[in-house]
């Protein structure tokens, strides 16, 4: 890096990644905040500017390097600082140098420095609170510790629904993502999978999901759902409540039979067409990644916590717990990014099963199919250890009554009986009495007693005899 890349870096002034010290004296809270960077997402420590960014350069001598690489023993796990010498040679600074000192996010977490860790935030460095300290501890022991690769111990072969085992390996073969094993054999399967761990012993992926469907394990409180549609805007309320227990794919399909009973529809009538063209208010592609997501991502350590799904009159809440890991932030997640899934072997089994596309495009994904209906992307947010991503609802769309979903016409106001028979019998007018109860959701005797009444106002008449005959609308 030469002057000019200098100024540029830190023309912007300091940073989440970025900080200033105006020479090496202040080695010690320079270190505090290397220590906080790699921590965090890396970044560098600049010596020879002033926090106001001006550069001022300083004498570079061995004796500065020795006393740097003895403050740089501080830190636990060791970190590996790169220096660089930028010469300064404008004005009355000719002859010195700036020094910039640049760490790497690291790998072997968290680390402190003199046994005190520190986090980087906004452009301050802190000492890290306890919680962070911890999440940074196993988000380190990530690869070797995980959840989901422990043995489940006290579960055997039956306590998984060998029949979704199965169901998994057959559509990942008709989709071509895996070779036909030449077995049904459970065991053989779920060592085809990955998921027996220690020999033969089933892990903990195995069983969160494959086993049973509609049945607590003692062990495994956390295998739950909970799906609820409150009234109005708040949880003051509730018109549905449920709770359910299994694997992970028999909790997916539950949370979505529950949103095609509550979710807003819009009907509308197709002119030269019988069939009704129905619009549930999010795309359901969308919705379907986000459940996927919550089941993938969750925390399964937490056994307090459970996959919940919250219905409101103005938005859809899917939420799962835990937090999101390895310096991801919400923004992030909305932009080209690294796939980490925090229980992969989990998502090598939603992906086989054709439940998510690619890794580390979820989100991304959901944002498109999202835009592309017309509607805003999801928000997507973290709080009290909870990931909650929201879906607002078109406030063109009919709020619900307490007995389930009306219809609408976009752009009208729903139609009464009458009038939406003339409009389905202009453009198809051999359409029978059950036909027509069909496409609106009435009873034959409704249509007949609304058809009575539009022949009595001269509204319809009927051509030719009951069976094969027509109907005419009079204009």
């Amino acid at each position: 890096m030469n002057l000019v890349a200098l100024q540029a870096l830190i023309a912007a002034g300091e940073s989440l990644t970025l900080e200033l010290k105006k020479s090496t004296a202040e080695k010690d809270r320079a270190c505090r905040s290397l220590c906080a960077l790699a921590n965090g997402q890396g970044g560098q420590v600049v010596f020879g500017v002033t926090p106001s960014g001006k550069v001022v350069g300083q004498k570079v001598t061995d004796r500065t390097l020795e006393e740097l690489a003895q403050e740089f023993q501080g830190f636990e796990p060791p970190l590996l600082p790169h220096l660089q010498h930028i010469p300064v040679t404008a004005g009355d600074t000719s002859g010195l140098e700036v020094l910039l000192v640049q760490v790497e996010r690291a790998t072997r977490g968290p680390v402190s420095f003199r046994g005190v860790p520190y986090e980087r935030v906004l452009n301050t460095t802190r000492v890290m609170p306890r919680a962070t300290y911890q999440r940074l501890l196993i988000e380190s022991m990530h690869a070797t510790d995980r959840w989901e690769m422990q043995p489940a111990i006290g579960c055997g072969i039956d306590t998984l629904d060998q029949r979704e085992l199965v169901v998994t390996i057959e559509e990942a073969i008709r989709r071509g993502r895996m070779e036909d094993p030449g077995t049904r054999d459970p065991m053989g399967l779920l060592r085809g999978l990955g998921l027996l761990v220690q020999g033969d012993q089933i892990s903990r992926a195995a069983i969160a999901l494959f086993c049973q469907d509609d049945h607590s394990i003692p062990e495994f409180p956390q295998f739950n759902l909970r799906v609820a549609r409150f009234k109005g805007t708040t949880r003051d309320e509730f018109l549905d409540n449920r709770q359910y227990a299994g694997n992970a794919f028999a909790l997916m399909r539950r949370a979505e039979r529950f949103l095609i009973d509550w979710m807003p529809v819009a009907g509308k009538i197709v002119p030269g067409q019988m069939a009704r063209i129905d619009t549930p208010a999010l795309p359901v592609e969308a919705v379907r990644e986000a459940l996927a997501n919550a089941f993938i991502h969750r925390d399964y350590a937490s056994a307090a916590g459970s996959v919940s799904v919250a219905l409101y009159d103005d938005r859809l809440e899917v939420i799962s717990p835990g937090e999101l890991h390895f310096g991801l932030t919400p923004e992030m997640l909305y932009q080209p990014h690294e796939s980490k899934p925090w229980n992969p072997w989990i998502a090598k089994v939603f992906y086989r099963r054709g439940l998510i596309e690619t890794w580390g495009r979820g989100t991304l994904k959901i944002a498109a199919l999202m835009q592309e209906a017309g509607h805003a992307a999801p928000t997507l947010r973290v709080h009290n250890d909870f990931v909650n991503m929201t879906f607002v609802l078109s406030d063109a769309m009919v709020r619900y009554k307490k007995a389930g979903a009306l219809e609408e016409t976009p752009g009208k106001t729903p139609g009464k009986t009458p009038d939406l028979i003339l409009n389905l019998l202009t453009h198809a007018p051999g359409a029978s009495i059950p036909e027509l109860a069909q496409q609106l959701g009435k009873s034959n005797s409704a249509i007949e007693r609304a058809i009575r009444k539009l022949r009595a106002d001269g509204k319809l008449i009927r051509i030719g005899p009951a069976k094969g005959g027509r109907w005419k609308v009079i204009e």
